[in-house]
């Protein structure tokens, strides 16, 4: 049985280790024109650039074709990286509004070899609605967390997860069970978003639908009302959060607390495609 003492020491590391997730602050309220950084799968996204750190991490993110670029297969590409003897990351977030409907992204990297400082995410988030809508956000990311030991690499979620006292909201996340002889190749992951219920699921191989469903979940308006807490500010309590006028998608891959991977190398991930349906 856990200690006292441990049980709180173990909460805390949780509590910092995922409150790292925040974004950076809202930019000024712009009209979003289509045109953007790079051109990927369909649509224009824009590089996050920072010099000093930001969310998520924080960190620093190095808004360049050398941290995020599109190849001649047009597949999308991010890294982390050490330059100038600080660790970058990168972030790119499309110049176009999405809401609604149904997301889907393949990514072909062997994830099992990611440091556990290391963060991927694929996500919808809006600067403007943290107080309404939590920001809009529903994560698909790949990471350790924090603890090398983890084999279950794959977090669904909807926000908000966290940022509650004492207790996380538990209910709000779900790390499937994969097999690494999945994970170590490509895998295709889909979210669908509608005012009733956020479902995910993740196939074997290159398409969606695929031939073997590897993972599935579903979160529905039936759970209850949370709030999103950052610093001395609180949302509105929500069960699933609504798309605003300016919600986004975005891809990242960043550090956790703006740590230095463990094993002191560069990483970089591979997507081979995005695709959005609207609901």
């Amino acid at each position: 049985m856990l200690t006292i003492k441990k049980s709180a020491s173990i909460f805390l590391i949780c509590i910092v280790a995922l409150s790292g997730c925040k974004q950076s602050d809202p930019p000024a309220k712009k009209e979003i024109i289509e045109k953007g950084d790079l051109y990927f799968s369909g649509y224009y996204f824009n590089y996050k650039n920072t010099a000093t750190p930001v969310g998520p991490g924080p960190n620093r993110f190095n808004g360049s074709a050398e941290n995020a670029w599109v190849d001649s297969e047009n597949r999308l590409h991010l890294k982390i990286s050490k330059k100038d003897n600080f660790w970058y990351c990168s972030e790119i977030i499309s110049t176009k509004e999405f809401g609604y409907g149904t997301y889907i992204m393949t990514c072909e990297t062997d994830i099992r070899n990611f440091d556990n400082k290391v963060v991927f995410g694929f996500f919808t988030w809006d600067d403007y609605n943290f107080q309404t809508q939590a920001n809009s956000e529903i994560d698909i990311e790949f990471s350790k967390w924090g603890d090398a030991n983890d084999s279950l690499l794959l977090t669904n979620s909807v926000q908000p997860v966290i940022f509650s006292n004492p207790i996380p909201y538990s209910e709000r996340t779900h790390k499937p069970p994969i097999a690494t002889k999945y994970i170590s190749k490509a895998m295709t992951y889909m979210m669908k978003w509608t005012p009733d219920s956020v479902y995910w699921e993740s196939y074997e191989g290159n398409t969606y639908p695929g031939s073997n469903l590897v993972s599935k979940w579903s979160f529905t308006k039936n759970n209850i009302a949370r709030s999103k807490i950052e610093g001395n500010n609180t949302s509105n309590p929500i069960v699933i959060p609504a798309p605003g006028d300016s919600t986004n998608v975005r891809f990242n891959f960043w550090l956790l607390n703006g740590q230095a991977p463990t094993n002191n190398l560069d990483h970089e991930i591979i997507i081979k495609n995005f695709s959005y349906q609207a609901l």
